[in-house]
């Protein structure tokens, strides 16, 4: 997909990835909707701030009217609430597959006839290495990017007739504040990731592995689930 004069939506854009994505998106010459719940915390400069709370019904048929020109939808919009499953708060639990999973998943139900009806497109799922990685500590987060996975997968056979492309980008600890607790040799570079994401949505991947703990965890998939 051509990101020059594209139009995107991308979630979750007044910050960390997201604000490189629309920031990057700019500098390539799309049109870009920085979507955040709160617009007036979104500062990137050239970019339409854009009210979308992916947990709001209302709000996302709201977003997609006013976006009635995309091409291409980032979901990245997500949170960590540092749950496990089994002693974890279900309220924590419940709320992560809200914005992980359900999320994405409204987003995209809303915006696919938009993308299709303006030609095709592209859809970037921001995703995780816990997507495969499943640690007790994190077991909601895990589960919640496990399912977008999922996600990911079905939408991309059932789009792909209305001329729409849906892309994974999985990655392990990026220097943002959702990591804010990881020593910085462990996180990648969020400017890094973003150039990643779209150069890969260029190039029609389906699947873009932005680190190497990712990359390894990727090839360790077929391995015994004690051997990972």
């Amino acid at each position: 997909m051509e990101l020059k004069n594209a139009v995107a939506v991308v979630t979750g854009a007044n910050r960390g990835l997201g604000g490189q994505l629309a920031a990057q998106l700019v500098e390539r010459g799309a049109k870009v909707y920085a979507a955040a719940r709160r617009p007036e915390t979104v500062d990137v400069p050239g970019a339409v701030p854009l009210r979308l709370d992916v947990t709001d019904a209302e709000s996302i048929r709201a977003a997609a009217r006013i976006a009635s020109d995309a091409t291409l939808l980032i979901n990245n919009a997500g949170i960590s609430t540092g749950a496990p499953l089994i002693a974890g708060s279900p309220d924590a639990v419940r709320r992560e597959m809200e914005v992980n999973f359900f999320g994405p998943l409204a987003v995209t139900r809303a915006f696919a006839p938009v993308i299709e009806s303006n030609g095709g497109g592209a859809v970037l799922n921001v995703l995780s290495v816990l997507s495969w990685l499943h640690p007790a500590g994190l077991g909601s987060y895990a589960a919640s990017k496990a399912a977008a996975w999922a996600l990911t997968g079905a939408a991309r056979e059932e789009l792909a007739p209305r001329g729409i492309t849906v892309t994974a980008l999985h990655v392990g600890y990026m220097d943002t504040d959702m990591a804010s607790g990881v020593p910085a040799d462990q996180k990648a570079d969020p400017a890094e990731v973003a150039a990643q994401a779209l150069s890969g949505i260029e190039t029609g991947l389906s699947e873009i592995l932005a680190d190497e703990t990712t990359r390894y965890v990727k090839r360790s998939l077929a391995a015994p689930p004690n051997a990972a």
